[in-house]
């Protein structure tokens, strides 16, 4: 019997609902496995990639993406490389086959839409990121 509000969707049963036991994986899933990984992976240089992945977030949040990945191919010693390394292999949209070197002028190559899709995604790996490197490296 139809509610008040139309008709009502048609029941799923337990094996439909479950979409990851069939190896489907929500665009979220797919960055937190990332971010364990690929920080899983860092063997040296886990206090400096620790301070720019903190700081990542709060960086796109004040001066905007482009400005936070000039800020990362500015870092000396390699501690932005990595990090850049990792946002641009994570499959983010518009951003296919990015390298670490390519990820900022292809941002600042993106139209308007894609430049805030972009931030919005990287925004969300970065917090993947984060979360991982601090379970992974523990509390300091």
């Amino acid at each position: 019997m139809p509610g008040r509000d139309g008709p009502r969707p048609p029941q799923r049963g337990p094996e439909s609902s479950a979409p990851a036991a069939k190896g489907i994986r929500r665009r979220d899933q797919r960055w937190a496995l990332h971010a364990y990984d690929v920080v899983g992976k860092l063997e040296k240089g886990q206090a400096d990639y620790e301070i720019v992945v903190n700081s990542l977030g709060a960086d796109i949040l004040r001066n905007g993406l482009s400005a936070a990945l000039a800020t990362l191919e500015r870092q000396k010693d390699s501690r932005g490389e990595v990090l850049l390394e990792h946002l641009a292999s994570a499959d983010l949209t518009g951003l296919a086959n990015a390298t670490g070197q390519d990820l900022a002028r292809r941002v600042r190559g993106l139209d308007v839409d894609g430049y805030i899709i972009a931030t919005r995604e990287i925004l969300q790996l970065a917090t993947w990121l984060k979360r991982a490197a601090q379970a992974t490296f523990g509390v300091r």
